[in-house]
């Protein structure tokens, strides 16, 4: 947070993080565009985490902009713009995961060539130099349901609860693909 409160204090040019939202709420693209260059990185991030396609999370990266730029307006300034713009980013994220027209649920898994069970190991045995493998990378191979939850609550910060009302779900089934998760890149690092 440190990191989004110093970015917003050094905002480019001379106008404020809120002199922008205002103006970019009345309809200044410019005001708006400087937004966009300050936010852009950390929700093409928060895309990239949730669903680990880089092309698919640069789409979302411009459907969340997209939204701001639409809803802008309805910001009230009960939180920080940073704070407002990534919970409309994980809104959207989420309504596209809804909307995709899948058939199955957003916690089954997918085969297990792509998910983490496919990956061999034994938990508590020490990595090899060179067998590392990237958190990020390991992320990446959680089955969907688990890399949902493990992204909004051990990355973003959400609680159990906040996270099953996003995804309509019990918080029990958030704990368990917490745990479920956790689980597995403990394995995945440690094989």
């Amino acid at each position: 947070m440190a990191a989004v409160a110093t970015l917003e204090a050094t905002n480019s040019g001379s106008h404020s993080m809120d002199s922008d939202v205002a103006l970019a709420a009345t309809g200044d693209r410019l005001a708006f565009e400087r937004l966009y260059r300050v936010h852009m990185n950390r929700v093409f991030s928060l895309c990239a985490r949730m669903v680990t396609d880089r092309v698919r999370a640069e789409e979302l990266t411009q459907d969340v902009f997209v939204r701001a730029w639409e809803k802008l307006h309805l910001f009230r300034g009960e939180s920080s713009f940073a704070t407002w713009l990534h919970r409309l980013a994980v809104n959207v994220v989420l309504n596209d995961r809804k909307t995709e027209g899948r058939k199955r649920s957003r916690f089954e898994e997918e085969d297990e060539e792509t998910g983490m069970d496919g990956f061999a190991g034994v938990v508590g045995m020490p990595l090899a130099p060179g067998d590392l493998l990237d958190l990020e990378q390991a992320i990446t191979r959680l089955p969907p349901g688990a890399r949902r939850v493990f992204t909004l609550h051990d990355v973003e910060g959400y609680k159990h609860e906040e996270i099953a009302e996003m995804l309509g779900v019990t918080t029990g089934a958030t704990k368990a693909q917490l745990h479920r998760a956790r689980l597995l890149l403990r394995e995945a690092l440690n094989r």
